[in-house]
């Protein structure tokens, strides 16, 4: 048996998150049937995070064990082969150490936020990014996310479904940076509580038009209440962008 570990892309639009749903297709069964295509085996795939309905990925990483004698960059065609016309792609694939594991040997995630900040409706983005017709203030927005950073109980901005043990989580950084009409907002951890970056950029926007101030921001954050959060952003902008392991841990 031999350990694969793999780099997905994929547009969250057609799925009903990563993780298998009852009610709807997800990226991890489109994965392990195109899997079960090429080999005849039946795996389970593991990933480094859960998205959401609609939410999209740029790096995601998974594994899973496989007996087979294709080699990596076979196993990789076949794989990509077999997800045709699924909106996902397996950008690299590696063999890994027999304990090595996509979640939980993680020790960092980065997502994106992508905001279209403008009146006229969007065209090729649509569904790859949050259109917001009023006027924003990219730096007040990165100025008061920066009360965001570090440890804290971020219970307001956490789903009422969330199913992590703690509300405490450490953000290590998040920025946000004006392109044009495109902002894009970053934000990196360990691990992330269900729906906190898109409660916390639902409230950036808040302060991007000026209805929140950074105190008020602030303020949601101490209250620990659900109640407090202004509003969750769509899925539309959300990018997994990678999932961060020990050097040592990776193929060279």
């Amino acid at each position: 048996m031999t350990r694969f570990a793999i780099t997905l892309e994929y547009d969250g639009r057609p799925f009903m998150g990563w993780q298998h749903q009852d009610h709807g297709p997800s990226v991890q069964q489109a994965v392990e049937q195109a899997i079960h295509k090429i080999t005849g085996q039946d795996v389970r795939v593991f990933a480094a995070g859960r998205t959401d309905a609609g939410v999209h990925a740029l790096g995601m990483r998974a594994h899973f064990d496989l007996e087979t004698k294709l080699t990596p960059f076979r196993l990789s065609e076949g794989i990509n082969a077999g997800l045709r016309p699924h909106p996902v792609a397996v950008l690299a694939c590696d063999i890994v150490d027999d304990e090595w594991h996509a979640r939980f040997a993680c020790e960092g995630r980065r997502y994106l936020y992508k905001i279209t900040n403008r009146r006229a409706p969007l065209t090729f983005d649509r569904g790859l990014s949050w259109q917001v017709a009023q006027a924003l203030d990219a730096t007040a927005m990165h100025d008061a996310a920066q009360v965001l950073v570090g440890q804290h109980d971020f219970t307001t901005f956490r789903s009422v479904n969330c199913q992590a043990q703690s509300p405490v989580k450490t953000l290590d950084s998040i920025s946000v940076s004006r392109f044009g009409e495109e902002i894009e907002v970053e934000v990196a951890a360990r691990s992330f509580l269900h729906h906190q970056v898109r409660s916390i950029v639902g409230c950036l926007k808040l302060v991007g038009t000026g209805k929140w101030s950074t105190a008020d921001l602030k303020n949601a954050l101490a209250a620990k209440d659900r109640n407090a959060l202004g509003f969750n952003a769509p899925p539309d902008g959300l990018y997994f962008v990678e999932a961060i392991y020990p050097a040592a841990s990776e193929p060279e």
